[in-house]
């Protein structure tokens, strides 16, 4: 069912190609002679938006009661969507490290796998606290990243603790919850 919190995670799915073609193309500013600044500029504004519509889904789908099964697929989707073409573009101009991206990334599909297998087991995974702390800390890394900011590569190491810790929280949620054959 489309409605404004599935529409808002389809615009994040949308627009994450878009910047991660933005990031990892500089003479689209430089061409028409502005600063490749302006293109970190861009990518930053288009970052923030999105990353908006992730607060906006879930407060709308919350308060107007529009949660539905397509949008508890979307908005988990949209987010490793947006991050992960803001983290690979990054990575790939050679602002991040590739080993903080690596751990991130397989840290996504494991986690990604842990959900499908506990669906198919019929117990729900909901995103925890450190879950929301992690992704708030991976955009903040990526904003500070975009920008050129002072301290991203520490805030990107603090995503990647961040993202093992609520890892292996989720693992052990997971774990716990086939024992017990309860929801996590």
């Amino acid at each position: 069912m489309l409605n404004l919190p599935n529409a808002l995670a389809s615009l994040r799915i949308l627009l994450a190609p878009i910047m991660f073609w933005i990031i990892l193309n500089p003479e689209l500013f430089t061409a028409n002679g502005y600063h490749v600044s302006w293109n970190y500029y861009f990518a930053s504004l288009l970052f923030v938006l999105a990353s908006a519509t992730d607060f906006f889904d879930g407060y709308i789908a919350r308060e107007w009661n529009q949660s539905t099964l397509l949008g508890a697929i979307l908005d988990p989707l949209a987010d490793k969507m947006l991050t992960l073409a803001a983290f690979l573009g990054l990575m790939m101009i050679g602002e991040a490290s590739a080993w903080a991206i690596y751990i991130i990334i397989v840290r996504e599909l494991f986690i990604t796998g842990i959900r499908t297998v506990a669906v198919t087991e019929g117990i729900s995974v909901k995103a925890s606290w450190a879950g929301k702390v992690k992704t708030v800390a991976q955009m903040i890394a990526i904003g500070f990243l975009l920008m050129h900011w002072p301290f991203a590569t520490l805030l990107l190491w603090l995503a990647v603790v961040l993202t093992v810790y609520s890892g292996l929280e989720y693992l052990y949620g997971f774990r716990t919850a086939l024992l017990r054959g309860k929801n996590v």
